[in-house]
């Protein structure tokens, strides 16, 4: 057995040679791009640092959907979804053809619906505009829909091996240990950014922008970091310092409002559900859901059922269902009609718990699925 040894630095960041120093920054990148080249993960997205030194290309397409579905999504929810996407859509030309309403029932589940009308538009915006070419440019990338300034970076520095520095959380909470940035997020943005900045290499840049994602998803973690493991923990700060766990440094959450709202099950005589395509703009926009009232704050006004009088609908119980922004609680009314609104959308109860429907209209539904009849 081969015993490695292990450094212990002194527990003071005075021990550490000034970051901005061209000779630090150097050795910075250097270590990280010789861990990347042992380390990298393997994702269905990914083309690693073996099949890029063979000559192997990343395709855009493929970057751009992962990081759209990445946003706010864990990796291990996303590596699934992204084979079914680009199964049934493997191209760009494939996405910007399929109906929109398409996209958006395949989107259901993964969150943040509006990623899925601009992922479609971007697509369309790209064939129509663009040749079905992705630009390669950062600042043209950012024009596109969906594409703010974060995915745009990732996809000129990963897709295009562009010099675009990528900043996400994991770059973040590298790079506030590394210079132990005291500034509290999301005030520390700026001074983040200016920090990568100066350590970024100059090739290598989807490597080394995938690289210090990997650190921070599997070394570098929010807590309980592995610092012996890590291989910048030489040049890390907070490391020396004995405080990693403490950065980055984050405001005090705000408490989430709650929001209060009716949803109405109407259901035929033969099984099926009634169900609406909710307006394009604001949260759900697009897709499939139960009739409902607004989601307000505070005292809610009195309801309005689209048929009969509330007299006429039962109770079937509340739900609750949280989104980034409040938590919602939704009050959930049945009643049987004889003919459904002529403007809805019939759907069989398992047509309509597919992925046509978004998470908090299925908690909706299964709550009458799974209340006893009165």
């Amino acid at each position: 057995m081969v015993v490695h040894p292990i450094t212990v630095f002194p527990q003071t960041s005075n021990y550490f040679p000034p970051m901005s120093s061209a000779k630090n920054a150097s050795a910075i990148a250097t270590s990280l791009l010789a861990w990347y080249n042992k380390n990298a993960r393997t994702l269905p997205w990914r083309i690693g640092p073996r099949e890029r030194r063979a000559g192997q290309q990343p395709d855009p397409y493929r970057v751009w959907m992962s990081e759209i579905m990445l946003q706010q999504t864990t990796v291990a929810t996303v590596k699934t979804r992204f084979a079914e996407f680009t199964n049934r859509w493997p191209t760009v030309h494939a996405l910007a053809q399929a109906p929109v309403q398409d996209v958006l029932g395949a989107w259901a589940g993964l969150g943040y619906y509006a990623r899925a009308r601009n992922l479609h538009k971007c697509a369309v915006t790209i064939v129509e505009d663009h040749g079905g070419e992705f630009p390669s440019d950062e600042e043209k990338l950012r024009t596109l829909p969906g594409i703010g300034d974060y995915t745009a970076a990732a996809i000129a520095a990963i897709a295009f091996d562009q010099h675009a520095v990528v900043m996400d959380g994991n770059i973040e909470r590298i790079v506030a240990r590394l210079f132990e940035v005291k500034t509290p997020l999301p005030k520390a943005k700026a001074a983040l950014k200016s920090h990568t900045g100066a350590i970024w290499p100059t090739k290598r840049h989807g490597d080394f922008a995938q690289g210090l994602m990997d650190v921070g998803a599997t070394i570098c973690r929010p807590k309980k970091p592995l610092c012996l493991l890590c291989p910048l923990n030489s040049h890390c700060a907070a490391h020396g310092a004995g405080t990693a766990e403490g950065y980055p440094v984050k405001a005090p959450k705000k408490k989430k409002p709650e929001r209060t709202g009716a949803v109405w099950y109407i259901q035929h005589k033969d099984g099926r559900v009634a169900l609406e395509v909710r307006p394009d703009k604001g949260l759900l926009g697009g897709m499939l859901g139960l009739p409902g009232s607004e989601w307000k704050e505070g005292k809610s006004a009195p309801l309005t059922p689209p048929i009969g009088t509330l007299n006429d609908w039962q109770a079937m119980g509340n739900i609750r269902h949280t989104f980034t922004h409040f938590h919602l609680s939704l009050e959930v009314y049945k009643h049987t009609a004889k003919r459904l609104p002529d403007h809805s959308r019939p759907l069989s109860w398992h047509d309509a718990t597919t992925d046509d429907v978004p998470t908090v209209m299925k908690k909706a539904m299964q709550l009458v699925l799974n209340k006893p009849a009165s």
